[in-house]
């Protein structure tokens, strides 16, 4: 299986019946500021152990993303996850910047002061 997903191919997916975790692995104050849709925020530096106790389904489908290509935290939160035992988890490699380029929504204190 491919370690990358699109967006066109994250936004079937997260229509389909069985849609994926989406993490996003930058620290909270970026999750926080704005995220897509549905994300839980799990910084890549936090991914040990304990996420077992918050994804306890080692198959289920896993999405992580971060800001935007350049950034690595996807890439390093995708493999922590695989060394853990996580069987499908994929990197939206392109991030943040490229939903919000898409013009996709965004959740969070930053979109509502935008939109204010």
């Amino acid at each position: 299986m491919t370690t990358n997903i699109t967006r066109t191919e994250l936004q079937a997916a997260l229509g389909g019946a069985k849609a994926p975790i989406l993490i996003e692995a930058l620290p909270a104050r970026y999750y926080v500021d704005a995220h897509l849709p549905g994300a839980i925020n799990i910084p890549h530096d936090a991914i040990d152990e304990t996420v077992k106790q918050i994804l306890p389904d080692l198959s289920a489908p896993i999405v992580v993303y971060c800001a935007n290509g350049p950034c690595k935290n996807s890439g390093i939160a995708r493999m922590a996850l695989t060394k853990l035992g996580y069987l499908d988890v994929r990197d939206y490699h392109e991030g943040k910047q490229d939903w919000r380029d898409a013009d996709l929504p965004l959740l969070g204190q930053g979109v509502l002061e935008q939109t204010a």
